[in-house]
């Protein structure tokens, strides 16, 4: 009995991923900083930082900032914190503006662009980064991200930062995230001015034009999303405007993800949202990720002799197409014979995200609870 039609699948998928013309493996899209430029005058731009109980990681961010160039202003938005984030935001820049929250979001809201709608009213400069506030920043970036922004002709463009690889639970989990992403948005397709259905950016680090965000709406035509930083960039292109998304190792997360909890936490409050709650999506995906992880290594266990040479083929497809993100890492590509396992746990996370939803649970994130749908959902 043959056993190729457990070996085609997987080839064939891989393979039309590696030979797409929009590359969505490969890492051409990138930004570094533009170290001669670090004593630029950056007066014309504002950073606007959401902080929720975030006193560990902001000095870092501000120690970032303070590194830029001169004239950056800074915007520090406290959200309820119950820690010290207030005060850690002024010790470390002084001549930050502190814009204190003292209750919840209005319904309908989330957490995070509630913060941002209520700093970009203090914005005055004709530019605003949005910047999360565990996100540490090499001298130069900002003035590369301004310069390619001005000079491009862009509305918004986006780094996602470098993530910390520390663990092995990191070193297994978050290259994979970065990786499933692209496929998931295509930055070249991203960054297609004639491409408007697919959008993305990368929140943790945003420079945009204060114009722009405005004539859009601000953030309050995003208010109730999960996902606010695609969200956004969706409302930007769609309004004709032109966005950029790359990779850069001079933005870096600190945020830990030491063992398996922590980012099963953070992709399950937004995996099933980015499926828009379609379960036939869920499912369609599913079958994906069997057919491309697991039929071709049944299809080993299997086979014939014309059967082992499809499945690996099909798997060195696999293999390729993951390399150029474990380059950029700067580990081994031996990481890349664990796509299987990896993708398991993320098609795991995604389904535990959909029945968080299906039972009214919706996502959690920092101490709150979003309960209703994307565009609408209320603080529990």
């Amino acid at each position: 009995m043959s056993f190729l039609w457990l070996a085609l699948p997987g080839a064939l998928i891989w393979l039309v991923i590696l030979i797409l013309p929009w590359r969505p493996w490969s890492i051409g899209e990138t930004l570094e900083a533009d170290s001669a430029a670090r004593d630029c005058d950056l007066s014309d731009v504002t950073a606007l930082i959401p902080a929720r109980n975030e006193a560990e990681t902001l000095p870092v961010a501000m120690r970032g900032l303070e590194q830029q160039g001169k004239g950056l202003q800074v915007v520090v938005v406290d959200d309820q914190s119950q820690d010290a984030t207030a005060e850690v935001a002024l010790r470390a820049c002084p001549t930050a503006t502190l814009v204190a929250l003292k209750g919840p979001p209005p319904r309908g809201w989330s957490g995070k662009l509630w913060a941002l709608e209520q700093g970009r009213q203090k914005v005055r400069t004709p530019l605003v980064l949005l910047l999360d506030a565990d996100i540490e920043l090499r001298p130069g970036i900002v003035a590369a991200l301004r310069a390619k922004l001005l000079r491009e002709k862009l509305q918004l463009a986006s780094v996602m930062a470098l993530l910390r690889t520390e663990s092995q639970w990191e070193r297994l989990l978050m290259p994979a995230f970065v990786y499933f992403f692209k496929l998931l948005y295509p930055f070249r397709l991203v960054n297609d001015r004639s491409c408007t259905r697919v959008a993305a950016a990368a929140g943790g680090c945003v420079l945009m034009q204060a114009r722009a965000l405005e004539d859009i709406g601000a953030f309050g035509c995003v208010r109730g999303a999960l996902i606010d930083d695609c969200a956004l960039a969706a409302r930007v292109k769609q309004q004709g405007f032109a966005i950029w998304i790359g990779l850069s190792r001079s933005v870096r997360s600190i945020r830990r993800y030491e063992g398996l909890a922590p980012v099963w936490s953070m992709v399950a409050r937004s995996a099933f949202p980015q499926l828009r709650h379609s379960t036939l999506l869920l499912l369609t995906v599913t079958a994906v990720f069997l057919a491309a992880y697991w039929l071709p290594l049944l299809a080993l266990a299997a086979g014939t002799s014309n059967t082992v040479a499809l499945s690996l083929l099909g798997l060195a497809t696999m293999l390729g197409s993951y390399l150029p993100t474990l380059r950029f890492y700067r580990l081994s590509p031996a990481w890349g014979l664990a796509l299987p396992l990896i993708g398991t746990l993320y098609l795991a996370m995604t389904w535990s995200s959909a029945y968080r939803w299906w039972i009214g649970r919706g996502s959690s994130w920092k101490e709150r609870r979003y309960v209703e749908n994307l565009d609408s959902h209320a603080d529990a």
